[in-house]
């Protein structure tokens, strides 16, 4: 698990140049990821699913069964730019999924209830 970065900024920052259309520095998305992925841990305690982003990170969330060893039965992936638009409600979870940005396994595997984070 990657470390979790306590950096609004770099959300902020993130979502403006995302909602210009413009590329985001390499620097300033992995802290906005990261930033966000801590914000879901701490909104949807627990290690049922296994969200991860990357290069950037990845977090146990949600409650249900631990997962302890392997490959964990609820994975969520996605890139670092659409982590960002889910997480700050500029894309919603069925949009992702359906256009093929989110791959979810398992039967705990959908955010939606989570998104957005704030």
């Amino acid at each position: 698990m990657a470390k979790v970065v306590e950096d609004p900024d770099a959300v902020a920052a993130a979502v403006a140049a995302l909602d210009a259309g413009e590329s985001v520095a390499p620097l300033v998305l992995r802290n906005a990821v990261r930033h966000l992925l801590g914000v879901l841990a701490r909104s949807a305690p627990g290690k049922s699913v296994e969200v991860r982003v990357p290069p950037y990170g990845a977090v146990q969330c949600g409650d249900g069964p631990r997962h302890t060893r392997g490959t964990p039965p609820n994975v969520v992936e996605t890139d670092p730019a659409t982590w960002v638009s889910l997480a700050t409600g500029r894309t919603t979870w069925a949009d992702a999924v359906a256009a093929g940005k989110v791959s979810a396994s398992g039967s705990r595997a959908d955010l939606s209830v989570w998104l957005p984070l704030a």
